[in-house]
């Protein structure tokens, strides 16, 4: 799909308030509703648009620490990369998990309630995935920024 300025400005409003009514929306970007609506749609329907979230402070909600984990696998093989992959998936205190090039196969961002659950996380499960070698971790002390808004070009 070709985006055009419209859709470009659809995408930097919902970036920053998906709660926008469409109204507003149509009013924002200077189109009707009916057609605001057909061009939200439509990068729903194109998957540039993926999903809606609330911005939930971690702090407030009781997870007081997070850290990045780099992560180096004992074999760099398909299949050792898959099965870490579906291992970290369903483990909800890893926030974002990236693979990457050069000394780490993986960083993760893991968030916990405090040092002592975010150990137990690392030693009771991470850690034990068998093709799991080595792990180092970094506390966050202080975030400057942090933001799911990417900009539009």
């Amino acid at each position: 799909m070709k985006l055009d300025v419209t859709d470009r400005k659809i995408l930097k409003i919902l970036q920053t308030d998906s709660n926008i009514t469409n109204a507003q929306l149509s009013q924002e970007i200077g189109l009707s509703p009916a057609p605001t609506l057909e061009r939200v749609k439509k990068l729903e329907n194109n998957k540039i648009i993926k999903s809606y979230h609330a911005a939930v402070d971690k702090e407030k909600v009781g997870l007081g620490v997070s850290t990045f984990v780099m992560v180096t696998l004992k074999g760099h093989n398909k299949e050792n990369i898959l099965k870490f992959v579906e291992a970290i998936k369903n483990i909800e205190e890893v926030i974002e998990c990236h693979h990457l090039t050069g000394q780490a196969d993986f960083i993760l961002k893991v968030v916990s309630s405090d040092i002592p659950s975010y150990q137990t996380l690392m030693l009771e499960k991470v850690s034990n995935f068998e093709m799991v070698d080595t792990m180092q971790s970094m506390v966050i002390l202080s975030t400057f920024k942090d933001t799911k808004v990417v900009p539009i070009p």
